[in-house]
């Protein structure tokens, strides 16, 4: 059975489709998934990605990752323990960023310079400032101050908060305030509309 209402809620072994079935509707999915993402997605400075996750983006990625390995059952639990968590659940918006450098070298040099950049990113709306809370699974910079590059972030909001970001008359940005990069983006409203189901 396949759901995509999008609702803030935890995916099920139910909710996800045999192999077999997958198969017959994955291109047309990836492709309109495509368009999907596009509407949750922001750059924030020249390598700062983020991509807000939400039951479509998160139903399809563990789709994919059973159809890619094929691991059965004891697959369908690891990857819901791992991708569940990034659900939001109605008060909050959840992010994976992605610091994109193609260059190998160049990448290893800058995510050295980023350290705990994890903590230095917040949503603004007037004189609110929402911070990241990254997802305590692991570390994400490490003893010699070397940052991972991809984060999840949860942006908790008060009632007030979320009352704030729906509305279209006032501005709403990201910002990454690190000594090492300072960079801010406003969020358009072609995906704040799409965020705003989030908090449904």
């Amino acid at each position: 059975m396949i759901i995509l209402d999008e609702k803030p809620r935890k995916i099920i072994p139910d909710d996800l489709m045999p192999i077999d079935e997958y198969r017959k509707i994955r291109k047309e999915h990836r492709k309109s998934l495509i368009e999907k993402k596009a509407m949750r997605r922001l750059h924030v400075g020249p390598f700062a990605l983020f991509h807000f996750e939400n039951y479509v983006t998160l139903w399809s990625q563990i789709q994919e990752m059973l159809f890619i390995e094929g691991g059965g059952d004891e697959q369908i639990k690891d990857e819901l323990e791992a991708y569940n968590p990034l659900m939001p659940n109605g008060d909050e918006l959840v992010a994976t960023m992605l610091i994109e450098i193609e260059d190998a070298v160049r990448r290893k040099k800058q995510l050295h310079l980023l350290g705990h950049i994890e903590d230095k990113i917040s949503i603004n709306l007037n004189n609110e400032k929402i911070f990241a809370i990254p997802t305590d699974d692991t570390e994400r910079t490490n003893s010699d101050g070397k940052t991972s590059s991809v984060h999840f972030l949860h942006f908790k909001f008060s009632k007030e908060q979320k009352e704030l970001f729906k509305d279209k008359n006032i501005v709403a940005y990201i910002s990454i305030e690190h000594e090492n990069y300072s960079h801010s983006a406003m969020l358009t409203h072609d995906v704040r509309k799409s965020l705003i189901n989030d908090f449904k």
